[in-house]
């Protein structure tokens, strides 16, 4: 019976892929359940052999690990050399979202304070 093995839901399509590549490498028969169209189902991928379940685990761990040290390594980078973004630069990459976050914003800010706000009376 398979068993599950590692949760895609939130996980960044480059860190997937090598784990994916990783499982190939190792020679482990695993399988993947979609997100489906509207990313109800659970995207996870499966080991078909449960005794493989440790050492698989083990790997992942690995991985995961060296993968947080790479991506801790190139944000001090990234900082020291002021190539971080800024709020600035995320509002000229999308303005029209952010116009519209803001006005979803003040929308449920009135909403919510409204009824306790006695205007003209």
């Amino acid at each position: 019976m398979a068993v599950k093995l590692f949760n895609l839901r939130h996980v960044p399509e480059d860190e997937a892929d090598d784990i994916r590549s990783l499982l190939e490498e190792r020679g482990f028969d695993f399988y993947e359940t979609p997100r489906g169209n509207w990313g109800i189902s659970a995207p996870i991928i499966w080991l078909n052999d449960p005794d493989d379940l440790p050492l698989a685990k083990k790997l992942i761990d690995q991985y995961q690990e060296e993968r947080g040290e790479r991506m801790r390594a190139e944000y001090e980078r990234m900082k020291a050399n002021g190539e971080l973004p800024t709020i600035l630069d995320k509002l000229a990459e999308n303005p029209l979202e952010f116009i519209l976050m803001i006005i979803v914003i003040c929308v449920v800010a009135y909403i919510s304070i409204s009824p306790f706000i006695n205007i003209g009376g």
